[in-house]
């Protein structure tokens, strides 16, 4: 579940060849992988083309087209854009010839098309008689397939203005970062990587449920309220009491041992009758901005609810001198430099909110999403969440996590509060920041799916999540 940018996967083939690894060999094996995934989607009467283009990417398709011809299928192979120039797939190619196989031309309806026309390295947009097959294509009403990235999408960037329109990409080896970039991830389908016996890792990689389960642990029968932490929320005023109240609950659902909600003597009044498994703490953001922070506490979350920029500064930069893993969101996120500190600090923005602290427009960022949250993360030293589809969690030391779970029903108001409270439970009980920041995000997708299949997604309140949050975390423990 890896993720590799055009760059770096350039880079794994030169180091396979170093090394001895057989370049005809691994183009082998992923055609043949390929042929073994894509036999589960296809059947034996279907006519299927396959669109093969010039390079390494159009070697996979011939090999592909070889195995299926070989087993029975109804296959042709064709070249939209002109012959192979790759030396690898000339030899494929020469193999594939001396079985007695043929090249075909497009002619007629196909019951599945497969795309293996551009690689990782090929650059949008799209041009010439490669714009007119796949235009061609993506009219055609049959299943289509595409070998590693749809032709048309960047290896790199989102944005896409014309792509091959697949139901099925088998991305070879790994993902690349276009899959979860808007303006390109729809253009993939159902995405699925495909092993070739490269040996390489990368620091990007997809939280998966398995590293979920892997990191996520039942809990001890012998365990106390002081075994899981107490957590200080600083949220909610007088004009926005309802994001104390959800970053609360989803804090208290997740499991934190003990909360402590600093916030007005109004708010409190209204929370202490939904929340009475709180501690209160009045003017708890002025008490912080006096040096009074609370003892005994695991983590804070600062943010949710809080309009009072002068005070938020003035307590941050007392927290920032605790040894307290920091979560800040909504009212508390900013623009600023963040101190060195042994302590973790964690942002929680929205791609609105990141554009504010880093000057980025909108649309650049979403373009490019990892990119710039690990930039962000890397010079702040700080954790960076870019939420939004497909969450980016990237961390100072260079590793970064993409989210899949979740669904368009969280683009309501209050969902990033429930993940704030959400985030300071799962960093105050366990004990790897990594996994702790990783399964809250994944956990708070998750019951956006869970609603999402008895129920409309657009009628998900923020106040739904913190519900679903057990039955959820009791599927996984």
């Amino acid at each position: 579940m890896y993720i590799f940018t055009g760059t770096e996967i350039k880079q794994i083939d030169q180091v396979a060849q170093k090394s001895g690894l057989d370049v005809f060999a691994l183009m082998e094996t992923a055609g043949r992988a390929l042929f073994e995934e894509m036999k589960k989607h296809i059947g034996k009467t279907d006519r299927i083309l396959i669109m093969s283009g010039k390079g390494n990417n159009g070697g996979d398709g011939i090999v592909l087209a070889r195995y299926l011809q070989q087993n029975g299928y109804l296959c042709e192979l064709v070249f939209p854009a002109g012959k192979t120039k790759s030396e690898t797939a000339l030899k494929h190619f020469a193999h594939y010839t001396s079985c007695g196989l043929k090249v075909s031309e497009i002619e007629g309806t196909y019951d599945v098309i497969v795309d293996a026309i551009l690689g990782a390295g090929a650059t949008p947009p799209l041009q010439g008689e490669i714009q007119k097959v796949i235009r061609w294509a993506n009219e055609q009403h049959a299943l289509k397939i595409a070998v590693d990235l749809p032709t048309g999408v960047s290896a790199d960037e989102g944005g896409a203005d014309e792509a091959f329109q697949a139901h099925y990409t088998y991305c070879l080896h790994g993902y690349k970062p276009s899959a979860f970039l808007e303006g390109s991830t729809d253009f993939y389908g159902e995405k699925k990587v495909l092993s070739i016996g490269l040996p390489q890792e990368s620091k990007w990689r997809v939280w998966t449920e398995e590293q979920m389960k892997q990191t996520f642990q039942k809990r001890e029968q012998g365990a106390h309220k002081g075994t899981f932490g107490t957590g200080l929320l600083l949220a909610g005023s007088d004009e926005m009491p309802g994001s104390a109240l959800l970053a609360g609950i989803g804090a208290l659902r997740s499991g934190i041992g003990k909360l402590m909600i600093g916030t007005s003597r109004f708010v409190a009044g209204i929370l202490a009758g939904r929340i009475p498994e709180a501690m209160y703490a009045h003017d708890g953001l002025k008490k912080v901005v006096d040096g009074q922070v609370p003892k005994g506490m695991k983590a804070c979350a600062i943010g949710p609810g809080l309009p009072d920029q002068k005070a938020i500064e003035g307590a941050l930069q007392v927290l920032f001198q605790t040894d307290l893993p920091l979560i800040i969101d909504a009212g508390a996120l900013g623009e600023r430099q963040y101190p060195s500190r042994k302590a973790d600090i964690i942002l929680t923005p929205h791609p609105g909110e990141f554009s504010k602290m880093t000057g980025v427009p909108v649309p650049e960022i979403q373009k490019n999403r990892l990119h710039f949250a690990l930039k962000y993360a890397q010079d702040q030293g700080v954790i960076t969440v870019l939420k939004g589809r497909n969450t980016v969690i990237a961390f100072p030391d260079g590793d970064l996590f993409v989210n899949e779970t979740g669904n368009a029903g969280l683009a309501k108001g209050g969902t990033g509060d429930t993940l704030t409270g959400m985030l300071l439970a799962f960093v105050s009980s366990e004990k790897d920041i990594k996994s702790a920041v990783a399964n809250a995000v994944y956990f708070h997708g998750c019951c956006a799916d869970l609603w999402d299949k008895t129920k409309a997604q657009r009628g998900l309140l923020a106040s739904d999540v913190s519900e679903l949050l057990p039955e959820v975390m009791k599927n996984f423990e």
